[in-house]
C-alpha cells in the first residue's frame, strides 16, 4: 500500500491527468507533462561542437611549431659558422664575395623560416582562443542540461567515479613495494656489509696445533712488491706472548709452510716491546699490537725494525682486566683489539670510567703513532668475543655454540647509531675464534681459530 501511494504521488509530480466521459461508456484521458521537455537539439549541438574541437587540434599541427623552431635553430648555427669563416678568410676579393653570397642565401632561409613560424604561432593563438571560447560555452550548456537530471544520475555517476579512482589509488599504495630508505653518505663504495660466507681458507700453519692463539692476514696498505704477502703472528709463549712476525710470499706458501721469513721484534719473551695478546694487525708495512705490560699502542716498522708507541687514556684496561669472552671462558690478554678498514687502523679498549663498555679510537700513522677521534659505546666488552671494522663501522661478535659465531652488534662512527640485532652468522671450523680482522683490499675476514687459519668472504649489498 505504501509503495503504491509513493508511485501515485511521484506520477502526479510529473503528470497532470484529466479525464472526461464520452458517449456514456467511453472515457477519454488527456495527459499533460508538467516538466519541461528535454532539449535534445542542444545536446546534439554540444556533441557536434566537441567533435569539431577534437578534429581541429591534431598532433601534427601541435608539432609544427617544434619542427620550425628546430629548423630555425640549426639555420642560425650554420649562419654563425659562415660568418666566422668570412671573418677568418675574407681577402677582400673572390673568396670574400663567395662567402658573403652564401651568408645572404642562408639569411634569406632564416627570414623565411621566421615568417612561417610567426604565421603558425598566430594561427595557433587564434585556435587556442577559439577553442577556449567553445569549451566555455560547452561547459555552460552541459551545466544547464544537468538541471534536467532530477534523479541526480549524473552527479551520482561523477561521485562514483571519484570514489572508484580514490579506491584504485589506495589499493595501488597498499600493493606497492615500499622503497628502501635512501642510504646515508658512507665511506663504503662497495655498499653496506650484510653477510659472511665461507670459509674460503681453512688450514693448520706449519706450527701445527702447538699454538692456539695468534693472528694472520694481508696488509691492506702493502709496500710495493708485497701485495701478495701474508703475515702470521703465533703467540709462542704461554698462549700470551710473541717476539717475532712471520711472512709468506703467497697464500700457497703459508698453507704448506714453505719459505717463511721471520722478523724479530724483541730478543725474548716476555720483555719490553713483546707482543701480548692475539689481536694484532699489519698496516702500511708496520705491525700494530698491545705493548707488553702497558696500556699502550705499539707500532713495529718492519722495514727499519724500529718500535714506537703511544699510551692509551689514563686507567685504560690491560693485563686481563677487560678481556673478550663468553659465559664459559675468556680470551686472555685481549684487553686491546686492533682493526683495519678502508680508512686505516683502529684500537678497541675500555676503562672503568666507561663502566667496561667498549671505547673506539682511531690510530694515526706515524712514529710514534697517535690517537685520533674517540667514541664511547654502550657495548660491554666482556659480552663480545671479537670486534672488527668495515667502512668506519665497528662490528662485534659473540659465541653462540661450537659451530656458530654471531655478528650481533654495530656502531656507526658517522651517525653514532648502535644496533644489537644484526644476527649475521659465521660458520666456525673450530670452537673458538681468537682473532678476527677485515681486509678492505680483498674484502675478506681473517680469523685465527684454535691453531687454524681461516678466511671468509665479506658480502656487501
Amino acid at each position: 500500500m505504501k509503495s503504491s501511494l509513493s508511485f501515485v504521488w511521484t506520477a502526479a509530480f510529473f503528470l497532470a491527468l484529466f479525464s472526461q466521459c464520452v458517449s456514456g461508456k467511453d472515457c477519454v484521458c488527456e495527459l499533460k507533462n508538467l516538466v519541461r521537455p528535454f532539449p535534445v537539439e542542444k545536446l546534439d549541438s554540444i556533441r557536434t561542437a566537441a567533435n569539431q574541437c577534437v578534429k581541429s587540434m591534431n598532433a601534427a599541427e601541435l608539432l609544427e611549431v617544434d619542427v620550425l623552431m628546430l629548423g630555425l635553430q640549426r639555420r642560425l648555427e650554420q649562419l654563425e659558422k659562415s660568418v666566422s669563416v668570412l671573418e677568418k678568410e675574407d681577402d677582400g676579393d673572390l673568396y670574400g664575395a663567395v662567402s658573403l653570397r652564401i651568408i645572404e642565401l642562408e639569411l634569406a632561409e632564416v627570414l623565411e623560416l621566421m615568417g612561417k613560424l610567426q604565421k603558425t604561432i598566430n594561427s595557433h593563438k587564434q585556435l587556442s582562443e577559439s577553442t577556449a571560447t567553445k569549451v566555455k560555452n560547452m561547459t555552460e550548456g552541459m551545466q544547464e542540461l544537468e538541471a534536467f537530471d532530477l534523479s541526480h544520475v549524473v552527479s551520482k555517476q561523477r561521485e562514483n567515479q571519484r570514489i572508484k579512482r580514490d579506491l584504485a589509488e589506495c589499493q595501488h599504495e597498499l600493493q606497492a613495494t615500499p622503497q628502501p630508505p635512501a642510504p646515508r653518505p658512507r665511506r663504503c663504495p662497495q655498499g653496506q656489509f650484510v653477510n659472511v660466507t665461507g670459509p674460503r681458507t681453512y688450514a693448520l700453519t706449519q706450527y701445527g696445533t702447538s699454538y692456539y692463539y695468534g693472528a694472520w692476514g694481508k696488509d691492506p696498505k702493502p709496500a710495493p712488491g708485497k701485495e701478495d704477502m701474508y703475515w702470521l703472528v703465533a703467540l709462542t709463549s704461554s698462549n700470551a706472548f710473541a717476539n717475532y712476525v712471520r711472512h709468506y710470499s703467497s697464500l700457497s706458501t703459508i698453507l704448506v709452510g714453505v719459505g717463511p721469513v721471520d722478523t724479530v721484534i724483541s730478543s725474548s719473551n716476555p720483555t719490553t716491546n713483546t707482543i701480548i695478546g692475539p689481536n694484532v694487525v699489519q698496516y702500511g708495512n708496520a705491525l700494530y699490537y698491545s705493548c707488553y705490560n702497558s696500556p699502550s699502542v705499539c707500532r713495529f716498522n718492519i722495514s727499519t725494525r724500529s718500535i714506537s708507541n703511544t699510551p692509551l687514556p689514563q686507567n685504560s684496561g690491560f693485563n686481563n682486566k677487560f678481556p673478550f669472552g663468553y659465559l664459559d671462558t675468556t680470551y686472555i690478554y685481549t684487553d686491546l683489539d686492533f682493526a683495519t678498514d678502508e680508512s686505516g687502523v683502529w684500537v678497541v679498549y675500555t676503562a672503568p670510567d666507561n663502566f667496561g663498555n667498549v671505547i673506539l679510537s682511531e690510530v694515526k700513522e706515524g712514529s710514534p703513532p697517535s690517537l685520533g677521534r674517540t667514541w664511547r659505546t654502550s657495548l660491554h666488552k666482556r659480552t663480545a668475543t671479537n670486534t672488527f671494522m668495515v667502512c668506519g663501522v665497528l662490528y662485534a661478535t659473540r659465541f653462540l655454540d661450537k659451530q656458530t659465531e654471531e655478528i650481533f652488534y654495530s656502531f656507526d662512527t658517522e651517525t653514532r647509531e648502535e644496533r644489537y640485532d644484526l644476527k649475521i652468522h659465521i660458520k666456525k671450523m673450530q670452537t673458538n675464534i681468537q682473532s678476527l680482522n677485515y681486509n678492505p683490499r680483498d674484502r675478506m675476514l681473517y680469523a685465527y681459530s684454535d691453531s687454524y687459519i681461516v678466511s671468509y668472504d665479506a658480502v656487501f649489498q
